[in-house]
């Protein structure tokens, strides 16, 4: 039998925040994956190697978590005002589905190196030394992101001193901008109440504020559901009937926020919702051995992400955090202490995260403006991915 050889594809390995992925300049794509559809799903599961029944991604550029099953296709950018057009992908560890239906945060801030190194920013627009500003539309959710690139010698700085908890290494600190960053449409809070009663079935009913912003998050309290908020991977990644009851959690909840008509659909939208639980500051050890301080921290969270109690924080998930704790009487508010604020430090599994937010009430609604928060982004390869020929 004759098999078709491997193929080469440009692509970028690429470190952003506390998440790694697969970089693409859309034009690099073979031309039936240059739109959406069966042949780019197929490329970047073969990519990233999915789907995979051991779950580990042996055979591709995953790392077998959620954090590092990522993809990135960029391209100039065809909204006015904006440079790039940012589309990205969710890929599932065990089985054939690639999620569109959220941003990843986390590597918003290798976005715009990586439009940068790959010609995608006009060159008047990028200084000798300092800063440049590059104007993101995230495509996934239809909103701007301003990323902020520190410049040397007219190139993208990676190497600094700015220290991201959850990453090993420092490098140079990018400043990144959400801008109106509600997810979808609608009201910011879809069921009209800060706080709900959210009932699950067989599990129990539980206060939660639903929110879209930043990424679709739900937020319970930690102490409703038996936990102290101050939780590592190793308590709850193993626990296979914590993890189903998470699940069901958050696809009732998607139901009640009208993303899904019936929690069946739920395994077909891993991605978003995010269900998140939330406490009060209390002292406690991260996954590095760091010794987390109350007094440092406004409150504590754990959130999870395609199934999985994430190793920090996702990007967007930050974002409705910040949202959410600068608005009095929601459940991340009242855990934060109450009150107003225009931003939050929060204790996650690896450390702590400082992001700024502001909301305010326009037309007797809620409504994100912005969130501000600073990650960093580093090449780690680059060169071809290689996939065989008949992929796709």
């Amino acid at each position: 039998m004759t098999h078709k050889p491997q193929i080469k594809i440009p692509a970028t390995y690429m470190r952003g925040g506390t998440s790694k992925g697969v970089f693409f300049n859309l034009i690099d794509l073979p031309v039936e994956a240059q739109v959406p559809g069966e042949a780019r799903d197929k490329i970047l599961l073969r990519t990233i190697g999915s789907p995979d029944p051991y779950g580990q991604q042996i055979d591709g550029m995953g790392g077998a978590t959620s954090s590092t099953s990522k993809t990135v296709i960029l391209a100039k950018s065809e909204k006015d005002d904006h440079d790039v057009d940012y589309l990205f992908g969710q890929v599932a560890i065990d089985r054939a589905f690639v999620d569109w239906s959220g941003n990843c945060g986390n590597l918003t801030a290798a976005v715009g190196a990586f439009a940068i190194s790959q010609g995608l920013i006009d060159d008047e627009r990028i200084p000798d030394d300092g800063i440049c500003t590059v104007r993101i539309w995230q495509k996934n959710i239809q909103k701007t992101i301003i990323a902020h690139v520190p410049i040397t010698n007219g190139e993208v700085q990676e190497t600094g001193d700015f220290e991201l908890d959850g990453v090993t290494f420092p490098a140079a600190e990018v400043v990144i901008e959400f801008m109106d960053p509600a997810d979808g449409e609608g009201s910011m809070f879809p069921t009209g109440n800060l706080v709900d009663d959210l009932e699950v079935p067989g599990v129990g009913t539980f206060k939660a504020t639903m929110i879209n912003s930043g990424i679709p998050t739900i937020f319970v309290n930690a102490a409703d559901i038996g936990y102290t908020g101050t939780e590592l991977q190793k308590d709850l990644n193993g626990n296979a009937e914590a993890l189903a009851r998470f699940e069901t959690m958050r696809a009732y909840g998607a139901v009640k926020m009208g993303l899904i008509s019936d929690i069946s659909e739920a395994a077909a939208r891993q991605h978003t919702p995010k269900i998140a639980f939330v406490a009060p500051a209390t002292d406690y050890t991260a996954s590095s051995g760091k010794q987390i301080a109350a007094g440092d921290i406004d409150l504590c969270v754990r959130a999870l992400s395609m199934g999985k109690l994430h190793h920090a924080m996702m990007g967007t998930a930050s974002v409705a955090i910040a949202t959410a704790a600068c608005i009095p009487g929601t459940l991340v508010n009242l855990a934060a202490g109450g009150g107003e604020r225009d931003g939050v430090t929060f204790g996650h599994p690896s450390g702590t995260l400082r992001v700024g937010a502001g909301a305010e009430i326009r037309d007797g609604e809620w409504t994100a403006i912005k969130a501000v928060m600073s990650r960093s982004a580093r090449v780690i390869m680059e060169g071809n991915v290689r996939i065989p020929g008949d992929t796709f």
